[in-house]
């Protein structure tokens, strides 16, 4: 066959391009791998190390036992006051964060000026970026002694204030999501209730809302996966002290304070105290993973498609 001499030049160009795009697309996915190698590697560890944790104690004494003392002399192995320590401080926090993140991204989405929006959302994800460190700190040196003006029976380490601090830093994640929520529902609707003579709040609460659910909930439950796997503001502010408690001005200690506490280094690594950091771990990943599986299945279920 033939071949022109002026068709080389382009044949080599696309050959070329074509090698081009095979090497992108093999980077693509090794770094597409990395993410997921990752994620199995660590949960291979947890299931690796909790199952040596559940040869020596019984599942059942894990999730009945009221009693965590592992790094006692006389030891029980009982995750209920870490877990509920957890769900203390969590919906501590959802109270504050969750009506404060929803009206704040109702108000940025739906009453703010454009102007205005543009300048209050980036202010709002500011503190998104801070350190929990601080916001540990904050809750220790002024949230908890401010209480205590008015509660003079608060305990200086307490899961009130850790809580309603982690509330606060939980309320960007809320508000910004459910913010991009409501900001997506198509103008379309909105008119056509304001042509059916809807007030602004019925618009609003009956027809913006009801149709970014699907994303509000999303932000919620991330919010929530948030607030479960904070650490530092609950190690700083919560204390370590595991009970079996719901009252809020008393030390508590979560199940992501006691993993901080083991692993400061004193304990021997390869001991049954060591291995119940990977035991609580292996609890804390399947709970946050349950509210992350759930949402995105509400979020598929009930997700508005607007054309």
């Amino acid at each position: 066959m033939h071949v022109r001499v002026e068709d080389v030049p382009r044949r080599v160009a696309v050959r070329r391009r074509r090698w081009g795009e095979k090497l992108l697309e093999g980077c693509l996915a090794v770094c597409a791998s990395v993410a997921v190698l990752t994620t199995a590697g660590i949960v291979a560890v947890l299931i690796f190390e909790t199952a040596a944790f559940f040869r020596v104690v019984s599942i059942w004494e894990f999730l009945t036992d009221t009693q965590w003392t592992p790094l006692f002399v006389e030891k029980h192995f009982g995750i209920l006051p870490l877990a509920t320590g957890t769900l203390l401080t969590t919906g501590i926090a959802l109270s504050v964060a969750l009506p404060v993140g929803i009206l704040a991204a109702i108000y940025l989405s739906e009453y703010c000026p454009e102007g205005l929006r543009r300048a209050l959302k980036p202010a709002l994800e500011v503190l998104a970026g801070i350190p929990t460190v601080v916001y540990g700190y904050f809750a220790l040196l002024f949230v908890t002694p401010l209480l205590r003006q008015f509660i003079p029976s608060i305990a200086g380490l307490n899961a009130l204030s850790a809580g309603l601090v982690m509330g606060v830093m939980i309320i960007p994640t809320i508000a910004s999501l459910s913010d991009d929520a409501l900001y997506v529902v198509p103008r379309s609707l909105r008119e056509a209730a304001y042509a059916l003579g809807a007030s602004r709040r019925q618009v609003v609460l009956g027809v913006v809302v009801p149709a970014a659910r699907s994303g509000i909930l999303s932000a919620l439950l991330l919010g929530i996966s948030r607030a479960i796997g904070e650490t530092m503001i609950v190690a700083i502010a919560a204390g370590m002290n595991p009970r079996l408690t719901l009252n809020p001005l008393v030390p508590i200690e979560t199940m992501t304070a006691y993993i901080v506490q083991v692993s400061l280094g004193d304990t021997p690594t390869g001991s049954i105290e060591f291995r119940t950091i990977f035991a609580v771990g292996f609890a804390l990943f399947l709970a946050t993973l349950v509210f992350n599986v759930f949402s995105y299945a509400y979020a598929r279920r009930f997700r508005e498609t607007y054309r």
